[in-house]
């Protein structure tokens, strides 16, 4: 995780590299927001290898002094452009609509982060506004519980299809 972390070129979107204790430090932040929130950011580990590629979740945060449940993700940069991203988030998505009972989920993406743009999109989330969020200007995509009932999937070979939720067949 802290090589993950620590990458400049790979979170040159995300904000500066951390350290390895800065990396521990997010680690056991992400753990105290499972004790208290019961949701935060995970591992992403490959099944085939049991290679940690990046790291993704649900996490309460505040917007501009709104509370939020926040969508994040981050991936290597080697593991980059093969869905895993979409499909890590796809899973916590429905996790916060279908098990949570939660009404919204936005995602705080950087402007010039075109992948993670496309991903928010694929989750069927669209630009809301633009935010500050810590000290960074972000676009906060958002998704509503019902607006989730058709969202587009990505399916077989990365290419994308319509989804209806098991509650609206």
């Amino acid at each position: 995780m802290a090589s993950m972390l620590g990458d400049a070129e790979g979170l040159i979107h995300w904000g500066p590299p951390l350290s390895r204790e800065e990396s521990r430090s997010w680690i056991e932040r992400n753990l105290r927001r499972y004790a208290s929130d019961g949701i935060g950011r995970c591992a992403v580990v490959l099944r085939s290898t049991a290679e940690l590629v990046g790291d993704c979740g649900l996490i309460r945060t505040l917007v501009e002094g709104q509370p939020e449940v926040e969508l994040g993700w981050i991936i290597r940069r080697t593991h980059r452009g093969k869905g895993i991203a979409t499909e890590a988030a796809v899973a916590w998505r429905d996790y916060g609509f279908d098990s949570l009972g939660l009404e919204r989920i936005v995602s705080m993406v950087s402007e010039k982060n075109v992948a993670s743009r496309r991903v928010a999109e694929k989750l069927g989330m669209t630009v809301e506004r633009e935010a500050m969020w810590g000290d960074l200007p972000h676009l906060m995509y958002s998704l509503h519980r019902d607006a989730k009932e058709t969202t587009r999937r990505p399916g077989p070979g990365g290419e994308i299809r319509e989804h209806r939720s098991r509650k609206s067949r």
